[in-house]
């Protein structure tokens, strides 16, 4: 006899905004899951229409036994916004080494506003999440200067 599910499962899923397919990674996450994966893609393509197509929106998928599903779309990642922001396409191949780009300390705040707006960063300060781009950034061989 096979298990059932208890409880509702978590998806976490990187898509394009507006750009939501029933191909990978979509389509095999819900599908191993019983969900129809075009109703999720329609919802969402919908949800992120007033944003640029192509941003990366982390997503968090639940989904219920009854093969039901609601969704969390978060802002785009960090590094994604510190690369727009620095001009470049990826980041340095050694960090801490190698300069990729630079980036004021003027972004990194308006980043850091933007990522508060996030639920699981709304309790931290503003300097704690700018600490934390900051961490991203030379992680990414970005120099930040004041």
């Amino acid at each position: 006899m096979s298990k059932k599910a208890l409880g509702p499962s978590m998806v976490r899923i990187l898509v394009g905004a507006g750009k939501a397919a029933p191909t990978p990674p979509v389509g095999p996450a819900l599908g191993a899951r019983g969900v129809k994966s075009m109703d999720f893609c329609k919802e969402f393509n919908a949800r992120t229409a007033h944003l640029t197509p192509g941003i990366p929106i982390p997503t968090v998928i639940t989904v219920q036994p009854d093969r039901t599903f609601t969704f969390v779309t978060k802002t785009p990642p960090t590094s994604y916004f510190l690369k727009k922001a620095a001009g470049i396409e990826q980041g340095t191949g050694k960090p801490g080494h190698g300069v990729a780009g630079t980036v004021s300390l003027k972004h990194v705040y308006e980043l850091a506003k933007i990522k508060a707006t996030d639920d699981h960063l709304k309790h931290l300060p503003l300097e704690s999440i700018a600490s934390t781009i900051i961490g991203s950034a030379k992680t990414l061989g970005i120099a930040v200067v004041p």
